[in-house]
């Protein structure tokens, strides 16, 4: 799909300087635009980069001004880069605007289907599933029994979502991710085997959830995981049953979450964290990447290092976990200098 320079500017109420006829149906970064393809100058530190372009259209502040001839048809905003922004999400819901129902595909009798959904070759939608309006189902899309997905939801190829599952609206489901399998719940017998307990609880998403692809979030035991609204989940990631997040944290990849913590909202959680089970981490708590928390954290703590501790306090002990070589050397010969002194006196 083709978009003059005028009916960009439109929507994003800019000025145009130069051809308002000139076409694009492409995005690029400015260091590589070809012919028919629009970008953007935030960063004044690739200025120069606009007198090379071969980009069609680059939209900049209004306050720029160039030093040189510009090839480019310029588009003069009040803020580039949240321009750019708007046109990637326009450029990205034109994309996907997908609907209708593509065969083969399997969907029960039961279903309830909104309207104008999308469900791709190859999906399976078990019984006595509900969607809303709008809802996209990609191809390859496992959908059990009794799941509910509200309006303008997303699935996107090769998820996995079980029984008894609900979404909320506007949520985003990537490749790979499963959503309510079983909790790791596993009893010890006499013998040393482990006995298999039944997980018959299920998982919840509220509205605007982002949930990345290959994620996996784990049914309860008994009642509910949660997932409240606004919240952010990177690729990878592990929720144990029971777990519950708190509104508009984000969560980095390959973190894991054990059984029956609650989370806060707000939070910041980095990439590869690892959290015990049973504990409470507070509103707008920060955890560091990497970081091991092993014990309940109150609101606001900013934490790092494993088991982690203040993040302050970390940065004040690396400054000596880096030169421990050399302060046991010169301890060492401390040591010796007293001894020494010992064997005169």
């Amino acid at each position: 799909m083709k978009f003059t320079a005028k009916q960009i500017a439109e929507v994003l109420n800019g000025e145009i300087v130069g051809d308002s006829t000139v076409e694009v149906d492409k995005l690029s970064k400015i260091e590589e635009g070809a012919k028919g393809s629009l970008t953007f100058l935030s960063n004044l530190k690739y200025k120069n980069y606009l007198y090379t372009t071969n980009a069609s259209i680059v939209i900049v502040g209004k306050d720029f001004e160039p030093e040189k001839e510009v090839q480019s048809t310029m588009i003069k905003v009040d803020d580039a880069y949240q321009s750019f922004a708007k046109l990637l999400e326009f450029y990205n819901q034109v994309k996907l605007n997908k609907s209708g129902i593509e065969e083969p595909s399997f969907i029960s009798k039961s279903v309830k289907i909104g309207e104008n959904p999308y469900i791709g070759a190859f999906a399976y939608i078990g019984n006595n599933v509900v969607l809303g309006d709008n809802v996209k189902i990609y191809p390859n899309v496992f959908i059990g029994e009794n799941v509910t997905i509200n309006d303008n939801s997303t699935i996107f190829s090769g998820a996995k979502i079980y029984s008894e599952t609900e979404i909320g609206a506007n949520c985003t489901i990537h490749s790979g991710a499963v959503l309510g399998s079983d909790g790791f719940g596993f009893a010890p017998s006499e013998d040393g085997s482990f006995k298999k307990i039944p997980q018959i609880g299920n998982v919840i998403l509220e509205d605007y959830v982002d949930i990345g692809a290959g994620t996996t979030i784990d049914r309860a035991t008994l009642g509910s995981t949660i997932i409240r609204k606004g919240v952010k989940l990177d690729n990878q990631i592990q929720i144990a049953h029971n777990v519950e997040i708190g509104e508009n944290t984000v969560i980095a990849a390959q973190t894991g979450i054990a059984g029956s913590t609650k989370i806060g909202k707000n939070c910041m959680i980095g990439g590869q964290v690892g959290i015990v089970g049973h504990i409470i981490i507070g509103d707008n708590v920060k955890i560091q990447a990497q970081s091991g928390i092993s014990r309940s954290l109150k609101d606001n703590e900013v934490v790092q290092g494993s088991p982690a501790m203040k993040y302050g306090d970390y940065n004040k002990s690396y400054v000596h976990f880096k030169n421990l070589p050399q302060i046991a050397t010169t301890l060492n010969n401390i040591e010796k200098e007293i001894q020494e002194l010992k064997v005169k006196l």
